[in-house]
């Protein structure tokens, strides 16, 4: 079966690339650190504005491309905790970009039988922000096709504090029951009470902008992570360079610390590797956290 299969090329150059890639070995999640978009702006001398609509764009087209192609999952880093540092206008208008995002987007979303999730601490946005995305999820809680997860006032270190703290918070009620003895703390349990639980770690992080950081995204669940880098600013990450992010992705070989033998490259059935890491891992499915 060939990618060319879901997609259809709309250039030559997504044809070529189109060709290489092999729809069999795709990743099951895909994660991207969407950054460029005040710099994008900044050398056409626009507003940063202007950057964070064109990132509006590019981050349609990463979703329809990926929702395509029919990847399991897809995380967005959309706004960070630290993001909060910007000037207060520029907060304002990207969560009315968010808002009037969600309106436009959501019917074609959900036609498209996507299902919406945000991780974060949800508890600190606007009233409007909270309502709009619990009403996507909503109203997208029963799709089946790919999970579009939406980092929104995210912070790694704040998620693993959390788990932490979602963890502590049933020692002592174990032990308020008197079976504190029973209680023990590994991977499984600290995944349980990450946002992502139930998702997919990422198999692929992708970061625009040429930057070589991952700015406290994920950082539990992307310790196998591939990370591919692109110079293109958000706002250019078109769907060929996704396309070239997937095809480098199923040239890499993935070793989880071993020596690689038995091991198969990166993409190969990404269903199976899940499974093969709940096995190793001790855990199962879970139910995601809406």
């Amino acid at each position: 079966m060939k990618a060319s299969d879901f997609l259809k090329p709309a250039n030559r150059e997504e044809a070529e690339l189109l060709e290489k890639l092999d729809a069999k070995r795709l990743p099951d999640h895909v994660a991207i650190i969407m950054d460029g978009n005040g710099r994008w702006a900044e050398r056409r001398h626009l507003p940063r504005i202007a950057g964070h609509r064109a990132g509006v764009k590019a981050a349609r087209g990463a979703i329809e491309t990926c929702a395509q192609l029919h990847l399991p999952c897809l995380t967005l880093y959309a706004f960070s905790l630290e993001n909060w540092r910007r000037p207060q206008t520029e907060v304002d208008f990207l969560m009315r970009l968010l808002r009037d995002y969600l309106k436009r987007e959501l019917p074609a979303i959900h036609k498209n039988n996507i299902r919406m999730v945000f991780i974060g601490r949800q508890a600190q946005l606007p009233e409007g922000v909270r309502k709009d995305i619990t009403e996507a999820m909503r109203f997208t809680e029963g799709n089946t096709g790919m999970k579009l997860v939406v980092a929104l006032n995210y912070g790694g270190r704040a998620e693993l504090t959390d788990a932490f703290n979602a963890l502590l918070a049933e020692m002592n009620e174990a032990r308020a029951n008197g079976d504190a003895s029973s209680f023990r703390a590994d991977e499984d349990s600290i995944s349980k009470n990450l946002y992502t639980a139930g998702l997919p770690d990422p198999d692929l992080l992708i970061r625009t902008s040429g930057e070589m950081r991952v700015s406290n995204f994920l950082l539990w669940q992307i310790a196998y992570a591939e990370i591919y880098v692109t110079e293109a600013l958000w706002p250019d990450f078109s769907r060929a360079r996704l396309l070239e992010a997937l095809i480098e992705y199923q040239k890499r070989e993935r070793r989880y610390g071993g020596l690689g033998a038995p091991r198969a490259r990166a993409g190969t059935s990404g269903h199976a590797e899940t499974a093969d890491r709940e096995s190793r891992a001790g855990g199962t499915s879970r139910p995601a956290r809406g």
